[in-house]
């Protein structure tokens, strides 16, 4: 492996989530009495949760709520992204160390567990270390410092990934669904 250390987002990265996360979205328009087409939705929620709620519900308070219920529920069976797996155990069989950064809470550590792939992991920043979200670089630098990491790449499928991973000083690879993981993580 080029690297000694990989650290990866996990939704649209390592995890297949954002159509699970589109599904929950339609369905809580629907429950609003609104709806709107999977392609759009999907590309909103690329963006971020904010950007599409703004884009399709701005003025509904329960919204976000509702959204989060149905994508918890349909979160209770993730799907990893094809060689998923086999690279997170061929970075450890090679002496390398994998972190992950996610803006999620907690949720991610039960999402990991239920992949199989939580042992993978050095580290796993999550909401509740208390950094600002991405693209700061805050969460990176503290790995950075914490591990002393001089040979990293941020592999994530944002731009905002790729911001914050720069920003540290860490190579980036942006994942962009063109290539798989083994493709793209040499």
């Amino acid at each position: 492996m080029y690297y000694d250390d990989y650290i990866w987002d996990l939704g649209g990265t390592l995890l297949d989530n954002y159509e699970l996360s589109t599904q929950a979205f339609i369905e809580a328009l629907a429950s609003f009495g609104l709806s709107a087409s999977h392609d759009e939705v999907y590309r909103y929620l690329k963006q971020s949760t904010a950007v599409a709620i703004a884009h399709f519900i701005p003025k509904e308070n329960k919204f976000l709520q509702l959204y989060r219920e149905n994508e918890a529920k349909r979160l209770e069976h993730p799907i990893l992204f094809s060689g998923a797996k086999e690279l997170l155990t061929k970075i450890v069989a090679s002496g390398g160390r994998n972190f992950l950064v996610s803006h999620r809470d907690k949720q991610v550590i039960s999402l990991l567990e239920k992949t199989g792939i939580s042992a993978y992991f050095t580290e796993i920043v999550t909401s509740e270390n208390g950094f600002a979200r991405k693209p700061s670089p805050e969460s990176m630098i503290y790995l950075r410092e914490k591990y002393h990491i001089t040979n990293g790449v941020m592999i994530g499928d944002r731009k905002i990934d790729c911001q914050a991973g720069e920003a540290a000083g860490f190579a980036t690879l942006l994942v962009d669904g063109k290539k798989s993981l083994m493709e793209i993580v040499r």
